[in-house]
């Protein structure tokens, strides 16, 4: 908050310099200052803030700009108060799930099916993170999501980073998914229609969202992680480039397939060899690359020839 208030002040200050020089060595004091609270205390910021109050209290237009300063603080503090009461009960609602047991007893659960199958494991916990993710503000479904589901994905071997994104990823669509859909239901006054249907509607479109997550645990190098055999053989960023494309492409399938419409709309059998080329380009299994790919050359070709100019005789 004071780093902030130092850059709205600092900046109608340097404002005030006709020299680019001057604006210069003022931003480098000003850092360099902001730097020694490591060392000083809050002491140097209140005084940093104090003398740049007076200076523009006593410049001219700088009274403006202490309106302004002082109105988005409290704008600041309006939008923080419903977080933070959020944050007190998510930390309710994890302590209690925590002392009876709940938590760990879910984790168990979780690890006891991921060691017959990674994917049902995943899928539990995309759903337990769409249901503790109605409704809740970001920060906090962080929290309980990577709280209570992530230590199990942890335990089944996933990668930390990719694990927490996992949880919170859900957690964050529960806002588009119904029944909550409170995003869905925000938008429904500005889109003059009703907020279920405008969340079946998210779900359709925000169908390759849903597998995304999926892809970056079997491909962890989609989120930057190990590149597997692929950075092995090939080098690190030709796998992280290639995992990049294919999910590009099989998101793009995704929604021309749900959708239904490319360049013009597509057909019944093109929608469907659409939906199994996403499908294996998603599957980290042997050889469901190279059918992928062939698969989506043939929709897009037959696509591409069906919608391409006729020349009238």
């Amino acid at each position: 908050m004071a780093l902030t208030v130092l850059l709205i002040l600092g900046g109608s200050v340097a404002l005030g310099f006709s020299s680019t020089a001057l604006r210069t060595v003022f931003w480098l004091c000003l850092g360099i200052v902001a730097s020694a609270f490591l060392q000083w205390g809050m002491l140097v910021i209140v005084t940093a803030v104090a003398l740049l109050i007076l200076w523009n209290a006593l410049s001219k237009g700088g009274r403006a700009t202490l309106a302004l300063c002082r109105d988005s603080l409290a704008d600041g503090a309006k939008t923080a108060l419903p977080v933070g009461v959020a944050c007190a009960i998510v930390g309710i609602i994890i302590g209690t799930m925590t002392l009876t047991g709940a938590a760990n007893t879910f984790g168990q659960y979780i690890v006891s099916v991921g060691d017959k199958s990674l994917f049902l494991s995943l899928l539990l916990t995309m759903v337990t993170c769409l249901v503790l993710g109605m409704g809740i503000p970001t920060i906090p479904n962080y929290i309980i999501t990577s709280s209570i589901a992530g230590p199990a994905l942890l335990k089944l071997g996933v990668p930390l980073m990719v694990s927490h994104m996992f949880v919170f990823y859900f957690g964050i669509l529960a806002d588009l998914t119904p029944p909550v859909a409170l995003a869905c239901f925000a938008a429904a006054p500005i889109a003059r229609a009703s907020g279920l249907k405008i969340s079946f509607e998210a779900i359709k479109v925000a169908t390759a969202g849903f597998v995304i997550p999926f892809m970056a645990v079997y491909t962890p190098a989609l989120m930057l992680q190990d590149g597997g055999p692929l950075s092995e053989a090939f080098g690190y960023p030709v796998a992280v480039a290639y995992i990049v494309f294919k999910t590009t492409l099989a998101i793009g399938l995704w929604g021309a397939a749900v959708i239904g419409f490319l360049r013009i709309r597509m057909l019944v059998w093109e929608r469907v060899v659409a939906t199994l080329a996403a499908f294996c380009l998603i599957a980290a299994l042997p050889i469901t690359d190279e059918i992928g790919f062939a698969l989506a050359a043939l929709s897009i070709a037959g696509h591409w020839w069906r919608s391409r100019p006729v020349a009238v005789a």
